[in-house]
Order: C-alpha cells, then sequence, then structure tokens
C-alpha cells in the first residue's frame, strides 16, 4: 500500500497514509504515558531533565541557577532547550518549562514565578540622528522593531505599535537578544526587557505616555512527573532562583533613563 507521494516539495501523506498516521500517533501517545507513569515512580536524585525556555531567559537567569544545581545534586543531567517554539511537555519533548503566558492543559501544572517589566528603549545615536519621538503625534519619522513569536510578547507588542502607529517598521524577529543588538546599533525603538535593557549601556530608556505591559513568568511540568525526585529538585532550583531576582526581573519604575 502506498503511503507517500514523491512531490517537487517533498512527500505528502495519502489518503491511507493519513489513516495510518492517525493510528501511529494514537499508539504513541499511549506509549508515552506508560513511560511517563513509569518515570513517576522512580525515586533517584539523578538522570535526565529536560528544561525549555526563551533564549534570553536561559542565559540570563536559567544558566547561574543549573550551575548551582549541579554543585548540589551531580547526578543530575540538566538538558536546556532556548527556543521561541514552545516544546511539548505532553509529548515528552521537555520535562519543565519556564513560559511566559500560562497554559490550560488540563495534564499540565502550572506555577505564577513572578513578572518581567518591559519598557521602550533606544540608543543615543539613533535619538541624535531621529530625534526625541513625538508620541502624541504617532512617532512619524521613527523607526520600531518589534518581537516575533507564539503569544508570549503579544500585549508589548500591541502596546508598542499602538504607541508609535507612525513609525515605519524596520525590523521583527523572534529573538530577543537580536532585537537588543539592533536596538544598541541604532536600528530604532524597541520593547525590551529592563533586566536585559537596562544593564546596556548603549541604550536608554525612554519616558512613555504610559507604562509598558509587564509579563508573568509561569513555571510548567507534566503533573505525572512533578514527584520526580530530580524533577522536583530542578523545580525547586527555579522558583529559588527566580523568586531571589524578583527586583531585578521587576525593578520599580525610577524614570526614564534618557
Amino acid at each position: 500500500m502506498r503511503l507517500l507521494h514523491r512531490t517537487p516539495d517533498g512527500y505528502v501523506l495519502t489518503l491511507a497514509g493519513e489513516g495510518v498516521r492517525a493510528q501511529a500517533e494514537r499508539a504513541e501517545a499511549e506509549i508515552i504515558g506508560v513511560l511517563r507513569s513509569v518515570g513517576g515512580h522512580d525515586t533517584r536524585l539523578e538522570g535526565l531533565v529536560r528544561v525549555t525556555c526563551t533564549e534570553t531567559f536561559a542565559v540570563y537567569v536559567l544558566a547561574s541557577c543549573f550551575a548551582g544545581l549541579q554543585a548540589k545534586h551531580p547526578g543530575i543531567l540538566v538538558e536546556l532547550f532556548p527556543s521561541a517554539r514552545s516544546l511539548s511537555l505532553s509529548m515528552r519533548e521537555a520535562d519543565i518549562a519556564v513560559r511566559l503566558r500560562s497554559s490550560d492543559q488540563h495534564d499540565l501544572v502550572v506555577r505564577r514565578l513572578g513578572r518581567i517589566a518591559f519598557g521602550l528603549y533606544a540608543s543615543p545615536t539613533y535619538l541624535e540622528r531621529y530625534g526625541e519621538p513625538d508620541f502624541e503625534a504617532g512617532c512619524p519619522g521613527h523607526r520600531l522593531m518589534t518581537q516575533l513569536g507564539d503569544g508570549e510578547q503579544d500585549a508589548q507588542t500591541t502596546w508598542v505599535t499602538e504607541l508609535a502607529p507612525r513609525a515605519g517598521l524596520g525590523l521583527q524577529t523572534s529573538s530577543h537578544e537580536a532585537l537588543l543588538s539592533t536596538a544598541r546599533a541604532g536600528g530604532g525603538l524597541a520593547c525590551l526587557a529592563r533586566f536585559r535593557a537596562d544593564m546596556e549601556q548603549g541604550l536608554s530608556r525612554l519616558k512613555t505616555p504610559s507604562v509598558a505591559p509587564t509579563t508573568d513568568i509561569w513555571l510548567v511540568v507534566h503533573k505525572d512527573s512533578r514527584n520526580t525526585p530530580r524533577v522536583r529538585a530542578t523545580l525547586t532550583a527555579i522558583t529559588k532562583c527566580v523568586r531571589a531576582l524578583a527586583a531585578v526581573l521587576d525593578p520599580p519604575d525610577e524614570g526614564p533613563t534618557t
């Protein structure tokens, strides 16, 4: 029975192939359920834990967190996946996720850890060239840069586009670090996380008519694996680390830096 057709763009499933795939996916889900159920009874404080989060959060928050975890529990191997794409915990692509939006999946356990503050930034060289943005007029003559993604920063993107509706769109990227670097190089106005942008001497935070919306930080784990010792130890380390950085991630608004 032919399951695939070869086309100039690659292989596509036949009708028979679609039927086989549906059965295979059901079988895969059952096998993953068995593995997760068995893994939940593993009492060893060692083994592999896969963690997914955004690139910026991985580098500037979780990297140091996992250094401390390794010192305390050398038997735990952490695989850290910085990705703009949300990996599936239900399909065992990851064991733990640190996300900037909540989840309503019934098989996931979600806990709020804190929040991240944002602001509007530009480089001094950009401001010298284009001048201070006129927010009342919609920022005509300015360049705006925004973040693409899977919805985790939609509120910030909406806020900045409504703040500068007459600005030209110069860059869209799924990488917060690329957005920050381009803003620092003079590429335009960008809404950035304050815990990253405030430390950059090449960026100035602008005074805006309204405060940028914050984003909550959510810790997500599958209900069947949350009590596995190595997963619980990793959850505890992440929780302590993020809460210890609360004043850095969500600093008080002390006015613009321009």
